[in-house]
């Protein structure tokens, strides 16, 4: 039968100082995390992206279908496809139009000839 050897026990302190490392992770993280938003800014950011989507839809030099909308806490979250290089600046000059929009965030993709570039 094989001999089972010992491991040394921590000591006090080292156990201490891992269990504050660990409080301090998940304090960290918690904060990172943020509140949730309250029902009423929950209801502005949707009023936002109501008005953002009619103010794409409305320019008559760009074509929107396939941009995505998401807004939080009035920053414009604009994803999705666009089919020309001017598209990027019509689409952020048409949401940051819309009143109560904080600030525009683009994340379109470029797609020519069917292909994202």
């Amino acid at each position: 039968m094989g001999t089972r050897q010992e491991q040394p026990a921590e000591s006090y302190g080292t156990r201490v100082f891992h269990a504050a490392s660990l409080v301090a992770a998940f304090g960290l993280m918690a904060c990172a995390t943020g509140q949730p938003p309250y029902p009423g800014e929950r209801a502005a950011d949707s009023s936002i992206a109501h008005q953002v989507r009619v103010a794409l839809n409305s320019d008559p030099q760009l074509y929107a279908r396939h941009v995505d909308i998401s807004v939080n806490q009035g920053v414009v979250h604009l994803g999705g496809y666009v089919w020309a290089p001017e598209d990027f600046e019509l689409a952020r000059k048409d949401a940051q139009g819309v009143p109560g929009v904080k600030a525009v965030d683009l994340r379109m993709q470029l797609l020519r000839g069917g292909m994202a570039k």
